[in-house]
């Protein structure tokens, strides 16, 4: 496995060894401070980014590397030069490339045509990096045994929302996506791959209108924010009315189990898809969850850059 692309080309093992070298690193962040020595890593945002960037750029110095910021403007892309040359040149100076951007196929062409580890830090499908950090966090908060629980992201049906079907699946999750009907619900053919390794892996998929039958029970109440980046700003009054029955309120929090968490990939606006009496309370493991966004990367970079990752036959 040379990349990282979509969350759906992890096997069950690669996430595994991606968990337990991230808590490591959570413990000693310079454990293995010579691994990228002498080594580049570009870091290509076409998007704003907080945790992502500083969780890269933090991870690879880590790691002994040098990374390298490049905005999406600072590229010859935007004049015309070719995705498949962009990547031959990346890969001609650097060890690796971590790229947050619109398109999941812009992603996937990187991957094809570079001869270095391509990491998808976010597109508007897939958000990989994310939901390992958020399984760091799960980990520390329940252990590996996760029979019985379930684990329930509420509001948008987007790029969080398929990778949390994925990823839940991946683990052999009961995990759950409450949503609206319509435009506003996650892909139908993302539900059904994630459903396909559920069937596998002895996973649970469900997909809800439900916000209260969601919450019921659950260990984990995730959200993310209504309007993405990219959203068109006339629907924000039609998307923000669809979307308010599943605002992650005390009330749903006290349908959960007695030791469930709130967890949210941030950045959070209070008083639309979450209470702050929520996301400011006992049980939210925020802090922590941005935390694993470096110790996760660092993992990734790590395993990828020594040829560690299996993947799945494709």
């Amino acid at each position: 496995m040379k990349d990282l692309l979509r969350t759906e080309h992890l096997s069950r093992a690669d996430v595994d060894l991606l968990l337990d070298t991230a808590a490591d690193f959570a413990k000693n962040p310079l454990r293995s401070n010579t691994a990228l020595s002498n080594k580049t890593v570009a870091i290509y945002m076409t998007k704003p980014s907080t945790r992502t960037r500083l969780a890269s750029e933090t991870a690879v110095a880590h790691l002994g590397g040098t990374p390298i910021f490049i905005r999406g403007d600072d590229l010859q892309l935007g004049r015309g030069e070719t995705i498949a040359d962009t990547a031959k040149i990346i890969s001609g100076f650097c060890d690796a490339l971590i790229i947050r951007t619109f398109k999941q196929s812009d992603v996937d062409e990187l991957g094809a045509e570079s001869s270095i580890p391509v990491i998808n830090g976010l597109t508007d499908d897939d958000h990989p990096t994310q939901l390992l950090a958020d399984w760091v966090t799960i980990r520390e908060n329940f252990g590996n045994d996760i029979k019985g629980r379930k684990f329930v992201y509420l509001g948008d049906g987007n790029n969080m929302t398929h990778a949390w079907l994925i990823m839940g699946a991946i683990m052999g999750a009961h995990v759950v996506a409450a949503t609206p009907d319509g435009k506003w619900a996650p892909d139908a053919a993302v539900v059904a791959k994630a459903k396909e390794i559920a069937a596998k892996s002895g996973g649970t998929i469900e997909v809800t209108t439900d916000a209260e039958a969601a919450a019921k029970g659950a260990s984990v109440l995730y959200t993310d924010v209504w309007m993405s980046m990219g959203d068109p700003e006339v629907e924000r009054t039609e998307k923000m009315k669809a979307l308010a029955p599943y605002a992650v309120t005390e009330n749903l929090m006290s349908l959960t189990e007695k030791d469930s968490i709130f967890m949210h990939c941030l950045p959070a606006h209070r008083g639309e898809e979450v209470e702050a009496s929520v996301i400011d309370g006992p049980k939210s493991v925020i802090w922590r969850e941005a935390y694993h966004r470096r110790t996760t990367i660092q993992a990734l970079l790590y395993h990828l850059t020594r040829g560690e990752l299996k993947g799945l036959p494709r």
